[in-house]
């Protein structure tokens, strides 16, 4: 990719349900006058100018619900009121953290990363270890670290969301070594997008999340 080049993956009109255990979509793209290269999951949406660039597939789409296996909808009823509890308590929107964990584990409280990653949140032992952590396993341990981390990267990128979830991602120092920009990761890069994907279309007033955490409409980079 030149320097010219900036990846800009819209969002809107990303049709999901949470009541679906899968969502798929095809990838379609096209590259302006200016060099953008500008990707969207729905075909043309009204644009002829998109075109085919990648066929998802069971187990590879980008807004698939989990790494670890289907959304579980008994799960997220039986973790809701915690995740509500430990939102309150670190001030984080408990939409956000649903949309985390959507897009972590689909609410498997046994998932298992090949990288290591643990749990509801999949969380990495040293994350864990640094939010005192004592059973990563357990899921009220598991949210509470996890939420904790998030809490900080808001506060270390000034409530730039984007940036909380390629760090959440990809880890803080990637995010700084790449100038404050989304590391230029296909997996960070989807996986920014799919949370988001999954925020926007939670149940939760929208003109209040906006007012909490400015979410812009696309996700765009230079590199």
């Amino acid at each position: 990719m030149t320097n010219n080049m900036i990846i800009k993956l819209t969002l809107l009109g990303a049709a999901l349900s949470l009541a679906m255990p899968w969502a798929y979509a095809d990838i379609y793209k096209f590259t302006d006058s200016n060099g953008v290269t500008h990707f969207h999951n729905i075909s043309n949406f009204g644009d002829p100018r998109y075109k085919l660039y990648k066929r998802e597939g069971k187990g590879k789409s980008l807004l698939r619900v989990g790494r670890a296996g289907q959304f579980n909808t008994q799960n997220r009823k039986r973790f809701s009121p915690i995740i509500t509890s430990v939102a309150q308590r670190y001030k984080v929107d408990e939409s956000l953290l649903h949309a985390v964990i959507m897009a972590e584990s689909g609410y498997n409280p046994n998932a298992l990363s090949p990288k290591g990653a643990v749990g509801l949140m999949q969380l990495m032992p040293d994350t864990a270890k640094r939010y005192g952590v004592v059973n990563i396993n357990d899921p009220t341990q598991n949210i509470h670290g996890g939420t904790r981390y998030i809490r900080y990267l808001l506060q270390l990128f000034n409530n730039n969301l984007q940036l909380t979830l390629a760090a959440y991602n990809a880890g803080e120092n990637a995010v700084i070594n790449y100038g404050h920009k989304i590391p230029p990761y296909e997996e960070t890069v989807n996986y920014v997008a799919k949370v988001l994907a999954f925020y926007r279309n939670s149940k939760v007033n929208p003109t209040r999340l906006a007012a909490t955490y400015p979410v812009p409409a696309t996700v765009a980079q230079k590199d």
